[in-house]
């Protein structure tokens, strides 16, 4: 497989919401799409999803080239991944149909393509395992929605060669994602595994009365959410240490932490009472709104945050590039 081959036509396999997703950014950076999937309406879905999409997209910055007149769909899956340099999966998480749709795919692409599922949960080893190059077979999972979320978790199963894992990463970095290599097979990767983790304490908190649905999405989002979309855990501990920094914090507030650890709720399942609760919160607290109305909440406060990350990172990278006298 060669390393430096130049991603310039991907396949999209599977053309739901991540799959759609993923090709409207693909499209949005320059490159030559053709998405296939067996459902009905797939193709007028899909043209309809990268519509609406790509004002979004105009937001954050179309590359040289970017033009939706470069998607192709066509239902013949070994028609649409004849000429690949980059497979983007995006089928239903069930291991059996993964397992065989890989090896379909394994034989349908040209032998220096990657494959990359975007898989939630099964793991790169379980897929691979009936392919006959599952070198080049690896985890690219995005974060709802991808052409908006920057985050790609790429996590390689135990036939995948390193040589894939770092072109996935390049490739990714290269379209302005910021991909992480996930160095172990986990169930749910990294990110998912961070959400359940929190929700897991939203839902004990709200079962045990502590405080109901919208006053837990206000403890997240007006706390330390705000914060989160800015520094990761660690980087805040840092400053949460004072001038001492993360030695400081080490030092002074590990202890009170792992108390806190010791009484965080320990359940395993939700009861039908919490999930009715939860569904009886949430619809009050969207107060009358539809999906589609908090779709575009969410991703135009998205769209504000990134421009103004964009510009921070633009701005920190001219100070540094002053203090070297570039």
């Amino acid at each position: 497989m060669g390393k430096s081959k130049e991603i310039r036509n991907v396949a999209i396999v599977g053309t739901g919401v991540i799959g759609a997703s993923w090709a409207a950014l693909y499209l949005a950076r320059g490159l030559n799409v053709v998405a296939t999937d067996p459902a009905p309406n797939a193709e007028a879905n899909l043209r309809k999803y990268v519509d609406e999409a790509w004002k979004d997209l105009t937001v954050i910055g179309l590359s040289p080239n970017a033009s939706r007149d470069n998607l192709k769909f066509t239902p013949d899956m070994k028609q649409a991944l004849a000429n690949a340099d980059l497979v983007q999966e995006n089928g239903p998480e069930r291991k059996d149909f993964k397992i065989k749709l890989f090896a379909d795919m394994d034989a349908a692409t040209p032998p220096d393509s990657l494959i990359a599922s975007s898989s939630s949960g099964l793991t790169m080893s379980v897929m691979q395992s009936a392919t006959k190059h599952p070198e080049r077979c690896v985890i690219g999972h995005p974060f709802n929605p991808p052409h908006v979320v920057p985050l790609v978790e790429v996590v390689a199963g135990e036939k995948t060669s390193p040589e894939t894992v770092e072109r996935a990463l390049a490739f990714y970095a290269s379209i302005g994602k910021k991909p992480i290599h996930v160095r172990k097979e986990v169930v749910g990767h990294v990110a998912n595994r961070l959400q359940a983790a929190l929700y897991r304490e939203v839902v004990y908190l709200i079962e045990q009365g502590v405080l109901d649905v919208a006053d837990s999405d206000i403890a997240v989002c007006w706390g330390p959410g705000l914060r989160w979309g800015l520094m990761g855990p660690n980087l805040l501990f840092h400053l949460g240490g004072g001038p001492g920094g993360i030695q400081h914090f080490m030092d002074q507030f590990t202890g009170p932490m792992t108390t806190w650890w010791k009484d965080l709720g320990t359940i395993s399942e939700f009861s039908p009472a919490v999930k009715q609760t939860i569904i009886e919160g949430v619809t009050k607290e969207a107060n009358g709104r539809t999906i589609q109305e908090l779709e575009r909440e969410r991703d135009t406060m998205l769209l504000e945050l990134l421009a103004t990350r964009a510009k921070d990172d633009r701005e920190t990278q001219a100070a540094h590039a002053g203090g070297r006298g570039d």
